[in-house]
């Protein structure tokens, strides 16, 4: 399981294929907009393509798939996988050089047997590659 530290740098492992969404536990990412409002995200589009708020254009190479992406950002904030920390008062979180974390889980704290399966597949999968 992975913890992301960027929505953008995130995003666009995801469009790359080097995550699976179902990978990812948690994206906090440093905005404050809700995904499903056309413009907040509006707002975000433009800043993350390097025109409006931001110097960073980490989605600027695809312009052209917006609604893929708006489409990842939505299932992370339906999936209850995006935290935005900005949303609550003095969460301020800072950029860091790394966007992910790996999630280790204790063996006994898996309860659920389909938990632990999907788990132990996934440190096997992990392991070989």
């Amino acid at each position: 399981m992975k913890i992301g530290l960027s929505l953008s740098r995130c995003v666009v492992d995801i469009i790359e294929k080097k995550v699976d969404i179902g990978e990812i536990l948690v994206v906090v990412s440093r905005t404050d907009f809700d995904p499903l409002n056309d413009e907040h995200w509006q707002n975000i589009w433009t800043g993350y393509t390097g025109s409006g708020f931001t110097t960073r254009n980490d989605w600027v190479p695809y312009e052209d798939r917006e609604e893929e992406i708006r489409q990842i950002v939505r299932d992370l904030h339906v999936y209850g996988k995006l935290h935005q920390p900005r949303q609550y008062p003095k969460g301020i979180p800072h950029r860091q050089p790394e966007h992910w974390l790996e999630v280790v889980l204790p063996e006994d704290t898996i309860k659920n047997p389909g938990v632990k399966k999907a788990w132990d597949h996934y440190k096997m999968l992990a392991g070989l590659s």
